[in-house]
């Protein structure tokens, strides 16, 4: 088994996975998520998940109709899962490669993984993160905090691209996520552009005034935090139970009608890490 690993939950908590400490997720085309080792590759490992949420058997169908129709796979047994097994090598610029497919079932779900290695390549750590595979009912409320997805690395980017760009179009100035910056944001906040009730606004500006946590607070890091139907970006301090919402703290304050003063919420979070320090 993976013995220090990251965990990965599906957008709408679908299933889980562990997969590498040294390993990240990354882009990949929609309704896939692929992870691999960004320093040293051994292979690229691809996961899609389809649910039927009116047959609780699907997942075991899947996998018995894969094994009859497809004459190349066969059935293995990873951890406690039944997956049907095969394999495919190719060649590309000169080198071969050897894309290994299992075809997994959990109730009411099915899963395809893919693992792309050199020919020759041990699969043991694709067959890990499989044997780490768990599917949740429909509903289930799961209360974790997980290493920042790529949907939630989107979301911080996305806000911090138009509150840089919102800035540098009303007030002339650049943004760099510097601790100065928090008087630009304050400056948005204060004036009369925005209104009260533009949710979207608050949230972007409050992500952006995170990237000056994060850049600025050592320890400070991104992560997803998810919350029964609420899953966003967080920050949290080394791995500590010191955790803010950035997207929130603007947002909370404005739509309370209540004053919101950046450079004070910035010194107190910084006394709350020196407290973790401490």
């Amino acid at each position: 088994m993976i013995e220090k690993g990251k965990k990965f939950i599906s957008p709408g908590a679908w299933f889980s996975l562990i997969y590498p400490s040294s390993w990240n997720e990354f882009e990949d085309a929609e309704d896939s998520f692929l992870f691999y080792n960004p320093n040293k590759w051994t292979g690229n490992f691809r996961i899609s998940a389809y649910r039927d949420d009116r047959n609780n058997g699907y997942g075991k169908e899947s996998v018995d109709y894969e094994l009859k129709q497809n004459k190349n796979s066969s059935q293995v047994k990873l951890g406690e899962l039944v997956c049907a097994y095969s394999k495919e090598m190719f060649q590309e610029e000169g080198s071969y490669y050897v894309t290994h497919v299992w075809i997994i079932g959990i109730g009411n779900v099915a899963f395809e993984c893919t693992f792309t290695v050199p020919r020759g390549n041990d699969i043991i750590e694709a067959e890990e993160i499989i044997s780490s595979l768990k599917a949740y009912p429909k509903g289930k409320q799961i209360n974790e905090i997980i290493p920042i997805r790529v949907l939630e690395i989107n979301v911080v980017n996305e806000a911090f691209d138009w509150a840089s760009s919102t800035i540098k179009k009303q007030i002339k100035k650049d943004f760099t996520s510097s601790e100065e910056d928090i008087a630009k944001i304050q400056q948005m906040l204060d004036s009369s552009s925005f209104k009260p009730q533009q949710r979207e606004v608050w949230e972007s500006f409050g992500i952006a005034f995170g990237t000056i946590i994060e850049n600025q607070i050592d320890g400070m890091e991104w992560v997803t935090v998810i919350n029964g139907n609420k899953e966003i970006p967080g920050l949290r301090f080394n791995e500590s139970k010191l955790i803010i919402y950035p997207s929130e703290i603007i947002w909370n304050l404005v739509r309370a009608g209540q004053p919101c003063d950046l450079n004070a919420i910035f010194q107190d979070v910084k006394l709350k890490v020196e407290n973790e320090l401490n």
